[in-house]
């Protein structure tokens, strides 16, 4: 089983974020939050480790303030 990996990772990460604006460019809250979900969910079919998965679900959960 592999664990998450949670210190910088990602090669040209600037490059990494401009693409992810790029994504969001002309949509509609609604379409970028689409965008999300369905981005969301190929990268875990890519992760495809179940334990990883819960791992990063967590670590985004409590990364969230309660209002």
């Amino acid at each position: 089983m592999q664990t998450l990996i949670v210190e910088p990772n990602i090669v040209r990460p600037d490059d990494f974020y401009e693409a992810l604006i790029d994504m969001h460019r002309d949509l509609t809250d609604e379409q970028s939050q689409m965008a999300n979900a369905a981005l969301i969910l190929l990268l875990a079919n890519h992760i495809g480790d179940l334990g990883v998965l819960r791992e990063a679900i967590a670590a985004a959960r409590t990364s969230v303030k309660p209002t």
